[in-house]
């Protein structure tokens, strides 16, 4: 039996292409139960709820959120994942080389090797109810979360990528940074944004922690210091170029624990999450993940 879920919603998404995937995991001589969803949290529910049933693999059909949601639900089990790339940047398929037509990443999900990977795990302590995610790709945190905060999902739907840019220029427009304090092995640091990487990959192919990877039970840390626009102008350049980690008032490190102190937005995995503080950990060997 294999489970396929697929957000409709999704930049790449169609009815076409999902009953295509299920038509040729059929002809393979698998048994498909198909699950569409129709709002956020629907295929982490799903995918909980299959894992519970001992399904052996699910297939998730969507952007980076669909994936992160799956990854929510079957964390810590026994269900394999295998990914069907259908979003508008879809990071987590660049970084585990998954093409994004239907039939060749279907033949990865049926003949790729299953790897356990580790992930990242964060904690938002600033609640009378804590909230915990695991992510796969990074944790951003200031005006990458704010950016994201911003991103209006229809014109991501029609725009694709255009609306992270329009939501980056909004987020650049108003950004007034409150300081940060991260603590890195029993070390406190100073900030304004941050990215906590466990992927190598961010927004498609650009590497903002390029050491990170899935397969190692790490998370690498990039801490930006400078408070001004004229700063996120700066880091923007570096990033695109290859050459922030030489700036001055960057900072990058490996560790297996951050805290976070402050007030600032955070979004994981591409999708808005909610406020600092939070504590942010490694799960290793938390996911049977197929490439």
């Amino acid at each position: 039996m294999i489970v396929l879920i697929a957000n409709p919603a999704a930049k790449r998404a169609s009815a076409k292409k999902v009953r295509k995937a299920a038509e040729t995991l059929r002809m393979a001589g698998h048994e498909v139960a198909i699950y569409l969803t129709e709002k956020r949290g629907d295929a982490e529910t799903i995918a909980r709820r299959a894992a519970g049933d001992n399904v052996p693999l699910i297939i998730a059909a969507g952007g980076d959120g669909t994936f992160n949601e799956v990854i929510n639900g079957i964390a810590h089990t026994d269900t394999k994942m295998a990914i069907l790339p259908m979003g508008t940047t879809n990071v987590l398929a660049k970084e585990l080389m998954v093409p994004e037509d239907v039939d060749s990443a279907l033949r990865v999900a049926l003949s790729g090797n299953t790897h356990m990977v580790s992930l990242g795990k964060i904690d938002l302590t600033g609640r009378s109810s804590p909230i915990t995610r695991y992510f796969s790709l990074m944790a951003g945190i200031g005006f990458d979360g704010e950016a994201v905060y911003l991103c209006d999902e229809r014109v991501k739907r029609y725009s694709g990528k255009g609306a992270y840019i329009l939501a980056g220029l909004k987020a650049l427009m108003r950004y007034r940074p409150e300081p940060l304090s991260l603590t890195i092995d029993g070390k406190t640091y100073s900030g304004y944004s941050a990215i906590i990487g466990k992927a190598s990959r961010y927004g498609g192919n650009l590497r903002i922690t390029p050491d990170a990877s899935l397969l190692t039970p790490e998370l690498y840390i990039c801490i930006m210091q400078g408070e001004k626009r004229s700063d996120i102008l700066k880091y923007v350049m570096g990033i695109l170029a290859g050459t922030h980690l030489k700036l001055k008032d960057v900072t990058y490190f490996k560790s297996t624990f951050v805290e976070i102190k402050g007030d600032a937005r955070i979004q994981i995995d591409g999708d808005y999450l909610g406020r600092t503080p939070a504590a942010i950990t490694v799960a290793s060997d938390a996911l049977r993940l197929i490439f």
